[in-house]
C-alpha cells in the first residue's frame, strides 16, 4: 500500500496509479497544543510505501509517525520515499559545535525503515548516512518532457561544472542540443561575474538545469547573463521546485519564458511527475 505524508498526495497519487498499488487513507490531526498526529486507519498489508516530501520540521516528524503507525498496523516491510529530503543541504559542520543535520535526520528516519529512496539529492553522499545506505533516485530527465518540441538550436546549462550531469540528462531525454555550464569568476569582495562557460548562445533557447531552486536569487542572475548575450527563450528547469518567497516574480522579471518542476515539492511550476522513475526502482 502507498501511504501519503500531507506534502505528497499528488505524487503519492500518481505512484500509487505507477505501481498499481491501493493508496491508503490517512489523517493528519494538529491538536490545541500544536502536536501533530499522522494515522493510518484500516491500513492493510504486507508492504508500506511511505511517500512523504521533508519540506518542514513538521513533515519530518510526521514521516516517523506514518512509519511507526504502518509497522503497528502489521507491516512486514516498510519503504520510505522521501521525494524532497529537507536538511540535505546541512551535510557538514561547518564550525565548531555544528551538528550535521542531514545525519540526524537520517538517523532517525531509519529506525523505522526498511529501505530509503530519496530523489536527486544535492549531495548523493547524504544518503550514506542512512542505514542501510538510500538510494539515490536519478529523475531530471523527467524535466525534458515539459519543454517545448520546438527548441531552437537548444543550449542546455547547469549553474556550474558540478552539476552539468543533471543538464546532460536533460538533454539525452530531450533528444537533441549542447550542454554547458556557468562560470563565477569574483572580481572583488561584492563582485561576481557569472558567464557560461564556452557555448555561443546569441538567438538560441537556452534551458538551464538545477536540482533546487529556492529564493531564485542566483538564476535570476544567470537568466540576465543570457539576456544581455542575446539568447533565445530561456526556461527554467529544476527538479525540486522549492520556490519560496518572490522566486516566481524575481524569475519572470529577469526574462524566464517558464518554469518547469518535479512533483517532489507540489508546486504550481509542478509540471512533470518522478512516478515513473521510482516505479523503477520500487518494482524491483
Amino acid at each position: 500500500m502507498i501511504v501519503s505524508g500531507s506534502a505528497s498526495q499528488t505524487l503519492a497519487a500518481a505512484l500509487a496509479r505507477e505501481l498499481e498499488e491501493p493508496l491508503a487513507e490517512v489523517v493528519y490531526d494538529r491538536f490545541p497544543d500544536g502536536e501533530l498526529r499522522a494515522s493510518v486507519p484500516g491500513f492493510d498489508g504486507d508492504r508500506a510505501i511511505v511517500v512523504a516530501s521533508t519540506v518542514s520540521s513538521d513533515a519530518h516528524l510526521e514521516v516517523l509517525q506514518l512509519q511507526d503507525a504502518v509497522r503497528e498496523a502489521g507491516a512486514a516491510e516498510v519503504v520510505t520515499v522521501l521525494p524532497y529530503m529537507g536538511y540535505a543541504r546541512q551535510d557538514k559542520s561547518f564550525a565548531d559545535g555544528q551538528p550535521i543535520t542531514a545525519r540526524a535526520v537520517a538517523r532517525a528516519i531509519s529506525t523505522g525503515a526498511d529501505r530509503v529512496l530519496t530523489v536527486t539529492p544535492h549531495e548523493e553522499a547524504v544518503c550514506d548516512f542512512f542505514e542501510p545506505a538510500a538510494t539515490a533516485v536519478a529523475a531530471g530527465g523527467r524535466l525534458a518532457e515539459a519543454l517545448p518540441a520546438d527548441l531552437a538550436g537548444p543550449v542546455f546549462l547547469s549553474p556550474d561544472a558540478g552539476a552539468i550531469d543533471l543538464a546532460e540528462r536533460v538533454r539525452d531525454a530531450y533528444g537533441e542540443g549542447e550542454t554547458d555550464y556557468f562560470e563565477k569568476v569574483r572580481r572583488s569582495g561584492t563582485d561576481v561575474e557569472i558567464t557560461p562557460s564556452d557555448v555561443d548562445v546569441e538567438g538560441r533557447d537556452v534551458v538551464v538545469a538545477d536540482d533546487i531552486i529556492a529564493t531564485g536569487g542566483t538564476m535570476s542572475e544567470a537568466v540576465a547573463v543570457l539576456r544581455r548575450r542575446n539568447a533565445g527563450r530561456v526556461f527554467v528547469t529544476c527538479v525540486h521546485p522549492l520556490l519560496v518567497s518572490s522566486a516566481y516574480a524575481r524569475l519572470s522579471r529577469a526574462g524566464v519564458e517558464a518554469i518547469y518542476g518535479t512533483d517532489t515539492i507540489e508546486r504550481p511550476a509542478s509540471a512533470v511527475s518522478v512516478a515513473p522513475a521510482l516505479a523503477e526502482h520500487l518494482d524491483r
